[in-house]
């Protein structure tokens, strides 16, 4: 089964939330496109982005803590509000396999715990250039290896990621049926990146306040390094999805990873696999970090609850 829904609350929205976005997108194209530069060092980006996104908060009540799984380091992520949690879910972070860590991702991980009643376990996973692929897939797949060795029923495991995150997902997916491991219950992709050849990358959209192509240009390059940016696991677009779980993308229309998403909502339609696309108008690049303050995001991540129940 396919799906694809436009969600029109942007075009219909409140004053209130109308204002409220305005604010958001001045906020994030005055930091964010000044973080993720390609003429920044990394570990610069690194340093402002974790500054960055101190300013998004998660729900209150979430419990952080640091562990291990598969002998990769990450932090755990509970709501103490939520009942005994139903699911697992391995989070994987975004920030074009560069930046990014945890904890820059837990307003993010701490919303999906609360809404999804689930431990959310988010991989530290190594980035490039220091570590260019597949350290990143390498540390994926021991990750969701080390849940199920672990005692987690696959079939309560979600795997999630956001933008470069989102990709790694699929890819670890991919890994997995390769290995003979059992498919998680589902994947949930917000805005994934999924082509890193970026051979069909189109032109930032006019709304487009985070992300430039200079800048994934320089990420899809370092993370890449001496590898071909076609291989499957490096651009799952390219893959055969075949026999992948059933997979809920969410993206914005004001991002320059709309292409993606949508190339791979119809190859992962073309394998036969249960997909979901939602595209929310006049949303930014992982709007939904802004839960609990803007009502597309709380949407979104009510889908993604929604979503993981049914699958």
């Amino acid at each position: 089964m396919s799906e694809m829904t436009r969600r029109e609350s942007a075009t219909g929205e409140s004053t209130g939330q109308a204002l409220v976005a305005g604010v958001l997108r001045g906020l994030l194209r005055v930091t964010l496109k000044r973080t993720f530069r390609a003429d920044l060092p990394w570990a610069q980006q690194r340093s402002r982005m974790l500054k960055v996104t101190r300013l998004t908060l998660p729900p209150r009540g979430t419990r952080f803590q640091a562990g291990t799984c598969g002998g990769v380091p990450g932090e755990w992520a509970e709501s103490r509000r939520a009942a005994q949690p139903s699911l697992t879910l391995l989070y994987l972070h975004g920030g074009g396999y560069c930046v990014g860590s945890p904890v820059t991702h837990r307003a993010l991980t701490g919303h999906l715990a609360a809404r999804c009643n689930a431990r959310v376990f988010a991989a530290d996973y190594r980035l490039a250039p220091e570590h260019p692929f597949p350290a990143a897939v390498d540390d994926a797949v021991a990750a969701c290896r080390g849940l199920l060795a672990a005692g987690v029923d696959a079939r309560d495991l979600v795997i999630a990621g956001d933008s470069a995150g989102g990709g790694l997902a699929v890819a670890t997916a991919l890994r997995l049926r390769e290995l003979g491991q059992p498919m998680p219950r589902a994947l949930v992709l917000f805005s994934p990146w999924t082509d890193l050849s970026l051979e069909r990358a189109p032109p930032p959209p006019p709304g487009e306040i985070m992300l430039t192509l200079p800048w994934i240009t320089e990420c899809a390059r370092a993370y890449v390094a001496a590898g071909d940016p076609h291989d499957a696991l490096a651009s799952p677009v390219n893959a055969d999805l075949g026999g992948l779980p059933p997979t809920l993308v969410q993206v914005g229309t004001d991002e320059i990873l709309l292409g993606d998403s949508r190339r791979l909502h119809e190859r992962l339609q073309a394998a036969g696999v249960t997909t979901r696309l939602e595209e929310y108008p006049r949303r930014w690049h992982v709007f939904q970090v802004n839960a609990g303050v803007l009502a597309d995001a709380d949407r979104a991540l009510d889908s993604v609850a929604a979503f993981t129940r049914r699958a």
